[in-house]
């Protein structure tokens, strides 16, 4: 059964982080409830509702950017203290807003996940897990990839400290807190019994290893609880995909659901579940990266049948910002659930169950309630519109007072504001291409988009900008210019580029927005040599054990530190934190399924991939970075005689399909000039399908010579490392391309990776 909500538009704050507001828990069911949230100027407001109108409770003074927010409160008792996390301080509140805790943690780094549970505080930075029991260090843990989130298991239930985090690397770690606790406690003994402290073997407080299909960005007790036995937890990934996992202390972790299918862009940034129909059953509330809300049903989203589809959706909505955090309860009026959401420009709204004409389905004289609280509404609408003309006035007339001041020379300060922009570039796996998504807290005027490696800049359908592409000099470093011009009141812009790989370099956008003085915001990507390469698993990696591998061996007097930095720079998403021991890392290239496995250690490296590009990439990038920095590398190849045709045959699929549409989009100018009745059926064919040839054309506009590229760089590269020189005959490679008949298309090309005739070699 579908939701019906109605939006309503409550309050204004700063710039806003995921997990940076709740509600809390009113005295009763279905009563009014008081919003917390704490913005990005460091200030943390709370305020309610009544009739219709805000009413404040308490706010604190600007500080340092608030990136994390919790309720808490003792084992047994309603979780209303307020707990927030301030660069390396946490701070504590009461629902009135009085500062009952001020705790400096002394870490390293800054606090970017929290969790509360009872009187112990589960902090994380970058990649380091924290745990605290009354204020006092209990014990840490090193995770080997980046940490986006952190959960506990609730102790009511389970009885002991089970955390669970989520890493980058696409998994969620276990740890067991006792354990923890216990390492910590020797390593002080050791520490006062000798001067040298050994180190503790935190290993053992790692229990179980949950790989899961994409990177896990937001965690969440499934029922709010974790179910009957505390175990389930609920897990977003950075492609729009929900599920639960059901976790123990001592077994192994077992799934139980997977629902949704991948979404570029819509990373999930919060989750909560509430019963907003009052029929006992509670609903699931996801808030996306993209702006989009959804609401599902747990129980239909819990049969493994119904994950696949979209039955179990009761409510979609889709706001222009980026949804921060979302929360189910009540707070517009009284008896009325409703999903309260918080956007990162700091807009909080709801979508609530009452209808916005006011009518009260349980009145007795229903056509005099509607009259009344419709009287009501437009009274606040005439002071709303009264309130508004006023500021506009007033900002009319402090532009114009400006303005005049300018023009007569008098001494004017313009100061720039600071322009704080949300940007994110993620990979669309299934295009092989970036997703650029940009987000301004005021609109946005025009974007530059500069490259000093080839880019493709390609369509997106909510992009409404207009485009300009400019032409770019070689000798000036520029490979790509391209500026959009956005439409009134555009506050995101999402941008979709493909890359080469084998060019490194960096991506230079510039962000103009509506403002005065006239300014930008300059962010600078880096494009890696391998961007195309993602991470992935051991299992799904391997899947294929016949791959004919090529295999690269370094070795030199190099750390594994300096590896492991060399490898950033050559492949994406990778920490930049160093493992503490020798790690091996799957990557799989999204445009044509090759993989890459990455073996390193100190003085020891060893990469294998049945893409021979693909170790020449490594190697010339490998090279230069240890040139730069005088270290000698012994360095051995051994080449898999198999591997050139092999990649080819991997990426036939997508150079046929592009061939053929090059070869419809050139018969088509010279079709539509001929008599049809005398035109066989498979050029009648390509007619009939014109607008969809044209919009492939123009969604892709130059995939082809990318291909074409990939192919001339495995042609060559297949018979550099036997000592051949091929480049000659790379022409005649190119015109099987265009020209071949395309159901011998592979025979041919495949006849190009045979062994060159002897005059060729280098």
């Amino acid at each position: 059964m579908d939701i019906e909500l109605s939006r309503i538009d409550y309050s204004l704050s700063g710039i806003t982080q995921p997990h940076t507001m709740e509600l809390l828990p009113a005295a009763g069911p279905r009563l009014a409830q008081k919003v917390v949230i704490g913005d990005q100027d460091g200030v943390l407001q709370s305020f309610s509702m009544k009739k219709g109108e805000q009413q404040m409770v308490f706010k604190t003074l600007p500080g340092p950017a608030i990136s994390r927010m919790c309720l808490g409160g003792a084992a047994g008792t309603v979780k209303d203290k307020i707990f927030i996390s301030k660069k390396g301080e946490v701070h504590g509140f009461t629902k009135k807003g009085k500062l009952f805790l001020s705790f400096d943690t002394c870490l390293a780094e800054s606090i970017k996940s929290m969790h509360i549970n009872g009187s112990t505080l589960l902090l994380c930075g970058n990649t380091v897990y924290n745990q605290f029991r009354d204020c006092e260090d209990t014990g840490s843990f090193l995770s080997s990839d980046g940490i986006t989130d952190v959960i506990s298991l609730p102790g009511e239930k389970t009885r002991s400290l089970v955390a669970v985090l989520a890493c980058a690397d696409g998994v969620l770690r276990v740890l067991d807190g006792a354990e923890l606790e216990s390492l910590n406690r020797q390593s002080r003994a050791s520490s006062r019994v000798s001067a040298t402290a050994p180190s503790s073997a935190t290993s053992s407080a790692l229990r179980h290893e949950v790989r899961i299909p994409g990177a896990p960005t937001a965690l969440h007790l499934a029922n709010n609880t974790g179910g009957e036995a505390g175990q389930s937890v609920l897990f977003g990934t950075d492609d729009g995909r929900v599920g639960v996992v059901s976790v123990t202390r001592n077994s192994p972790p077992v799934w139980r659901w997977l629902a949704g299918t991948e979404r570029a862009g819509a990373s999930v940034s919060t989750l909560h579940c509430h019963d907003l129909t009052g029929d006992g059953e509670l609903d699931l509330i996801v808030g996306r990266d993209d702006g989009s809300l959804e609401v599902f049903a747990v129980e239909a989203m819990a049969d493994a049948a119904a994950a696949e589809d979209a039955a179990h959706r009761r409510f979609t909505y889709t706001c222009p910002e980026s949804v921060s955090t979302a929360r189910g309860g009540v707070l517009g009026t009284q008896g009325y659930d409703e999903v309260v959401v918080s956007t990162y420009t700091g807009l909080v709204f709801g979508l609530t169950t009452e209808r916005v004409d006011g009518v009260a389905a349980l009145a007795h004289d229903a056509q005099s309630v509607s009259m009344t609280v419709g009287q009501d509404t437009r009274r606040r609408l005439q002071a709303l519109r009264a309130e508004l003309d006023g500021l506009e006035e007033k900002v009319s007339a402090e532009r114009d007072r400006y303005l005049a001041a300018a023009e007569v020379g008098d001494n004017v300060l313009s100061v720039v504001p600071y322009l704080n922009i949300n940007h994110k570039m993620s990979l669309i796996r299934e295009e092989a291409a970036y997703l650029l998504t940009l987000e301004a807290a005021t609109a946005i005027d025009n974007v530059l988009v500069q490259s000093d490696v080839p880019v493709d800049i390609l369509d997106v359908d909510r992009n409404s900008a207009v485009v300009s592409f400019s032409d770019c000099d070689a000798e000036e470093g520029n490979k790509a210019l391209v500026t959009f011009r956005c439409q009134l009141n555009t506050t995101r812009l999402d941008l979709r580029l493909r890359t080469v790989e084998g060019q490194a370099g960096l991506l230079r956008v510039y962000v103009t927005p509506l403002v005065a003085p006239k300014c930008a915001a300059l962010r600078v990507l880096r494009v890696a040599p391998l961007s195309l390469h993602a991470r992935a698993h051991q299992a799904d990696a391997m899947a294929d054990a016949d791959r004919p591998f090529s295999v690269l061996t370094l070795r030199g007097a190099f750390s594994l530190a300096e590896m492991h930095a060399w490898l950033t720079a050559c492949l994406p998403d990778l920490s930049d934190k160093p493992p503490s021991e020798a790690t091996t890392l799957y990557f799989q290239s999204t445009l044509i399924g090759t993989v890459l496995v990455c073996s390193y250690g100190r003085g020891e490296a060893e990469f294998k991939s049945d893409n021979v590009s693909t170790i020449c990439i490594l190697k010339e990038c490998l090279s230069k970075l240890a040139t730069g920095r005088s270290t000698h590398l012994d360095i051995s190849c051994a080449v898999n005689p198999d591997s050139g045709a092999h990649a080819l045959r991997l990426m036939f699929p997508l150079l046929r399909e592009q061939a053929a549409l090059h070869r419809d989009l050139a018969l088509l100018d010279a079709l539509r000039d001929l008599d049809k009745d005398a035109l066989a059926a498979k050029f009648l064919a390509i007619l009939d399908n014109e607008a969809d040839i044209r919009d492939r054309h123009k969604r892709y506009p130059a995939y082809l010579d990318r291909l074409c590229g990939m192919l001339t760089d495995l042609y060559i590269d297949h018979f550099k490392f036997r000592g051949l020189n091929v480049k000659a005959r790379v022409p005649q490679l190119l015109d099987s391309v265009y020209k071949a008949p395309l159901d011998t298309l592979l025979d041919t090309l495949l006849q190009h990776f045979r062994e060159p005739p002897p005059d060729l070699r280098a």
